[in-house]
């Protein structure tokens, strides 16, 4: 048996329009100040995981260094939860206490 579709009428087109695809949330990955983590890393590590420029990157750094916190960048949930694994393990690999987290965007 075939498949038979009728064709869209108007007023299903209409309800088409009116459906919203709504965003997904973001969240803010944030990186906490220590008395270990070097500056230089930090810097290092907002131009290797955030693609910050050198400028931008010393900006946010001395941010987390004066305010004890600061956003390295703001993604939808899954990339993330993968920026802060991936600056978390980096981190460690270098023998640095750097922390990372997320919280999600107040809108």
């Amino acid at each position: 048996m075939a498949n038979h579709r009728e064709p869209l009428k108007e007023r299903d087109l209409a309800t088409l329009d009116k459906t919203r695809v709504e965003r997904p949330a973001l969240y803010e990955v944030l990186l906490h100040n220590d008395d270990y983590t070097t500056q230089e890393f930090v810097v290092y590590v907002l131009m290797k995981f955030f693609h910050q420029d050198p400028t931008s990157a010393r900006q946010i750094m001395i941010h987390v260094h004066t305010k004890g916190i600061g956003v390295a960048g703001v993604y939808p949930f899954d990339v993330a939860e993968t920026k802060v694994g991936q600056v978390v393990r980096f981190a460690r690999e270098h023998e640095m206490p750097l922390r990372c987290s997320l919280r999600r965007q107040e809108c």
